[in-house]
């Protein structure tokens, strides 16, 4: 199987609800007005409440109360509002995913760090649109609960990484792709901004290739989450390219600072985003 045959098997499974697709296609319609959004969204109360918990958290970090979805439209913008979705769908499907073949406490908190860990970056590079890096480094590592669902076996192997065969390439010498690429597929069947999808099909490839800010900062916030997940495995110093700090002027200090931001605020985030069996690190 190809990255794209898991993607179109995992599609079913992780479908995108209607409300995005309805929310997209307003976002391309000029006429569209903030309450054609706010009646979209509304129809379903949970995902109401939510998006403006998300709102709400360190992923915005807005000074005030957003108490209603009209006003987060107002003060955020509906491509915010598309991307809170997103996260929403991955917050579902994390919460409905049952297996015993990968780590999932390990994959809930290294998905949430490297995201958080991309919006620090984002904003020290002076990115704009950073919530979108922050859904390219939550959404990366999907591809990971698919291989799980569709080949049980093949995850189990995959997850046996060590100092001397990193997650990528044991994906890559297994599967013949890494799970980053069967994220990029089904993001593709979802019709997700290409802005999104780019750095997610192209982190890995960082060192070699020069595409834009995007993929270099979600290289080092993978970079940052393996770390924190398997400090006994790995530091900073063995897997993180300080060049690529240089060439989007972040210093080493800055990178432990967004390092630090990711561990400071991912509980937070874990609860909203409803991961109950979640324990910190000790």
């Amino acid at each position: 199987m190809q990255a794209h045959d898991y993607a179109i098997q995992a599609n079913g499974s992780f479908a995108l609800p209607d409300a995005c697709f309805k929310v997209k296609a307003l976002m391309e319609d000029e006429s569209s007005t903030v309450e054609d959004f706010a009646n979209v969204i509304s129809i379903d109360p949970s995902m109401t409440s939510r998006l403006l918990q998300i709102a709400n958290s360190a992923i915005y970090s807005f000074q005030g109360e957003i108490s209603t979805i009209s006003r987060a439209i107002t003060i955020i913008g509906t491509q915010s509002i598309y991307n809170m979705m997103l996260v929403d769908v991955a917050a579902s499907a994390f919460k409905r995913f049952s297996n015993e073949s990968i780590d999932l406490r390990r994959f809930w908190r290294m998905s949430i760090y490297c995201g958080l860990a991309s919006k620090n970056l984002a904003i020290t590079a002076n990115i704009r649109d950073i919530e979108r890096l922050f859904v390219a480094g939550l959404l990366q590592n999907f591809g990971e609960l698919i291989v799980a669902k569709v080949s049980p076996e093949t995850a189990k192997q995959c997850e046996q990484y060590d100092v001397s065969s990193l997650p990528w390439q044991l994906q890559e010498k297994t599967l013949g792709f890494t799970y980053t690429d069967v994220s990029a597929e089904l993001l593709k069947i979802w019709q997700i901004p290409e802005k999104i999808i780019l750095p997610i099909k192209h982190f890995n490839q960082a060192r070699d290739i020069q595409i834009n800010k995007d993929v270099k900062v979600l290289y080092l916030a993978s970079r940052l989450a393996l770390v924190d997940s398997h400090p006994e495995l790995y530091s900073y110093e063995d897997i993180v390219d300080e060049t690529m700090c240089s060439t989007l002027n972040i210093s080493i200090d800055e990178l432990a600072a967004a390092a630090e931001f990711a561990y400071d605020e991912v509980d937070n985030i874990m609860k909203i985003m409803g991961a109950k069996f979640y324990q910190k690190p000790e």
